[in-house]
């Protein structure tokens, strides 16, 4: 028996009419009930509390093997600056080792309940960024590693991500505890909520008490300041001192160095197969900007080596940029462990689609294109964005904070997947929360040894103590 999208799909033989040995696949439209007990038959197969579980032992291979076999492929002269902002901190080696946490994930026990995963789920991977009507919105924004799979692999890693950013923003043990187990506890709730919604309802649920949380009142107002003119004067200058000389992107090696000749040609032949996959609206309004300027912008911790191109446009003038990304996407670090899962033809369009099932609102220029041979995602560079910083989640903005992802990851798991099934697994109670909060403290625990092994190792280079 199949369950997809609430529907069950059985065989069975049926000899009238059909030659013997035919099976015939029959349909049946499954009620709500049938549906929330679906959820609640998947606790035979993984306990509630047997969340808490964690497996170190049970790699086949190294946390620093797992970290060089995800650097294949990637430009060879950045992989040291990787290897040295993974050295930076535990968090900072968390955000780079997402195939280390894949492959943990994949020898414990699973769910089975599958939706849309954010797939990196961590404290910084949420933030504030301007929706289609220009309004600034806070959601879950980086979704290179997106694919279908156990909805609690999310949970688990953004349970150990709080641990981590509560210990290095200076919080005791109980207080990052607590914090967890409101993360969850918020989820679940959530949930359970969406499971009461009609469904069309739920699909588009906006959270409106965002900015009570202070973390991300914070990440707002950065937003908010964060303008395309404000990325203008940031990351571009005047060619010359003449009259009427033209801007460009500022050179500031290795993190953004400007693209010439060939290389850029084909960075801008790829907005042609990109401007083909758009709604006929917004290719109607990419013709109306000109492209000036090409660069290659070095981005993010676990993104580090990929690569990632920036195009400045202008439209009526310089007062009126636009700044494109088109970002490299290699496979999904949790492909390997997820065989039932449809391989995408394109990883570029991989991210763009699951971006566009978790969030309610997406950026209207998301889309995908190739170089070369290789994948890229299309999508607007610093459109208002506004992340996390450690120093706001001191005193109680790590619980506020947590309540929040709680509540947009459920969201987000509503949305591309079934609140009744998931509700119906989660229950009440105490239990999945608390174990989900020893798992992240376990989890966070072997960063540490993990992180410590990679600063051992000397990719980093020499570490100060």
């Amino acid at each position: 028996m199949e369950v997809r999208s609430g529907v069950i799909v059985r065989q069975r033989n049926d000899l009238r009419g059909m030659a013997p040995g035919c099976i015939l696949r029959v349909m049946h439209w499954t009620t709500p009930q049938e549906r929330r007990n679906l959820g609640q038959t998947r606790r035979k197969q993984v306990g509630r509390l047997e969340h808490s579980e964690l497996k170190a032992k049970a790699r086949q291979s190294s946390a620093l093997e797992l970290v060089a076999l995800s650097m294949r492929g990637r430009v060879p002269a950045l992989i040291p600056l990787k290897y040295q902002l993974m050295a930076e901190s535990p968090l900072g080696y968390f955000r780079g080792a997402s195939p280390v946490m894949a492959a943990d994930l994949s020898v414990l026990p699973s769910t089975g309940i599958v939706c849309q995963l954010c797939g990196d789920a961590h404290v910084r991977n949420l933030g504030a960024f301007a929706a289609p009507d220009g309004r600034l919105t806070f959601d879950i924004n980086d979704f290179d590693e997106t694919i279908r799979g156990p909805f609690e692999w999310d949970l688990k890693r953004m349970a150990a991500s709080l641990v981590l950013a509560g210990r290095a923003s200076g919080h005791k043990e109980g207080s990052v505890r607590q914090a967890v187990e409101k993360f969850v506890d918020r989820y679940t709730a959530q949930m359970r909520a969406f499971a009461r919604m009609p469904l069309l309802e739920a699909a588009h649920f906006q959270v409106h008490r965002l900015d009570q949380a202070a973390p991300v009142h914070d990440a707002l107002m950065k937003a908010e300041r964060a303008t395309p003119k404000h990325t203008l004067e940031k990351l571009t200058e005047l060619a010359s001192e003449k009259p009427g000389a033209q801007r460009r992107f500022i050179e500031s090696e290795p993190m953004l160095t400007r693209v010439t000749g060939r290389q850029a040609k084909a960075v801008l032949a790829a907005l042609g197969p990109y401007r083909e996959m758009l709604e006929p609206q917004r290719q109607h309004l990419l013709s109306l900007y000109r492209p000036v300027d090409v660069a290659f912008k070095v981005v993010g911790t676990g993104s580090v080596g990929l690569r990632d191109y920036c195009i400045y446009f202008e439209g009526n003038g310089a007062k009126d940029p636009l700044f494109l990304q088109i970002k490299e996407e290699p496979a999904s670090a949790y492909a390997p462990y997820l065989p039932d899962a449809s391989p995408p033809h394109h990883n570029g369009q991989r991210v763009a689609e699951g971006q566009k099932a978790m969030q309610v609102q997406s950026d209207p220029f998301l889309g995908w294109t190739h170089i070369s041979g290789r994948d890229y995602l299309v999508r607007q560079l610093n459109d208002h964005k506004g992340s996390i910083d450690l120093e706001d989640l001191e005193d109680g903005g790590l619980e506020a904070y947590g309540e929040v992802c709680g509540e947009l990851l459920a969201r987000g798991h509503a949305r591309s997947g079934d609140p009744l099934i998931l509700a119906g697994y989660i229950g009440s109670g105490d239990g999945f929360a608390e174990a989900l909060a020893k798992f992240g403290a376990a989890y966070a625990d072997q960063t540490e040894k993990d992180w410590n092994e990679l600063k051992r190792s000397g990719k980093a280079g020499k570490q100060e103590n």
